[in-house]
């Protein structure tokens, strides 16, 4: 597909940044993937970003790293152990101790960066409100106040080339709808990692957080998850 319309895709390697590019696709955009090496703790995500970056046909893949560990205060980033077989309830009430400070600012702000020098004013990132852990830079509050800065801070805003818009398409979808889309839009999601705590084999521990969520998304869905756990754990049709 050739396009003049241009966007960044934040792309972690998870699920739902893998189902944002494909959204971003869909849409008709000529998209530039950008991958943040901050340190975490579930690297196999970065390789998991090249390899979705690829199949689902971005124009070019960058990562840019900025090691969060120096500030710790996660169990993403530092030595903290990432909480495990938490229930649904116990999952969607406070902010839990995987938040990483300030870490959708930083990625936002490095894609905006990456978006002024490629002359594109269209950022997506898979930001979802509903299954998810709480973040609060998950919200559309600080997305939208996020966009209003991005149109404050950059030459290229300033001088009227351009309004950057930042979308989150899957905001305010369930896990099992984002994955239901995804489908339809042809994601591979064995190329997807989603777990904070994989074992040496990259396979998925199936009990932290975003595990669960996962799982609990693709069982609604009914649909097999194709990655792999270490206790052999699936989720499929029922």
């Amino acid at each position: 597909m050739t396009s003049d319309k241009r966007a960044v895709v934040l792309l972690s390697g998870g699920l739902d940044s893998a189902t944002a590019l494909a959204l971003a696709r869909g849409e008709g955009y000529q998209v530039a993937t950008l991958t943040v090496d901050y340190g975490q703790r579930h690297r196999g995500e970065l390789e998991c970003a090249r390899q979705v970056s690829q199949a689902l046909g971005a124009w070019r893949h960058t990562v840019v790293t900025v090691d969060l560990r120096a500030l710790g205060g996660s169990a993403l980033t530092a030595g903290i152990d990432v909480p495990k077989d938490r229930s649904h309830e116990e999952i969607s009430q406070g902010i839990p101790i995987t938040y990483v400070p300030a870490r959708n600012t930083v990625l936002l702000g490095l894609a905006l960066g990456y978006a002024e020098t490629l002359n594109a004013f269209d950022i997506f990132i898979g930001a979802n409100a509903i299954d998810y852990s709480g973040y609060p830079d998950c919200r559309p509050e600080f997305l939208n106040e996020f966009e209003r800065l991005a149109n404050l801070a950059t030459k290229a805003a300033v001088e009227g080339q351009g309004t950057f818009r930042i979308h989150a398409p899957l905001l305010k979808k369930t896990k099992a709808e984002t994955i239901r889309e995804g489908v339809r839009r042809g994601v591979d999601y064995s190329l997807t990692m989603s777990c904070y705590d994989p074992d040496a084999e990259g396979r998925a521990c199936g009990r932290c957080d975003s595990c669960r969520l996962r799982l609990k998304g693709f069982q609604e869905a009914g649909i097999k998850d194709p990655a792999k756990y270490q206790n052999n754990q699936v989720s499929g049709e029922q």
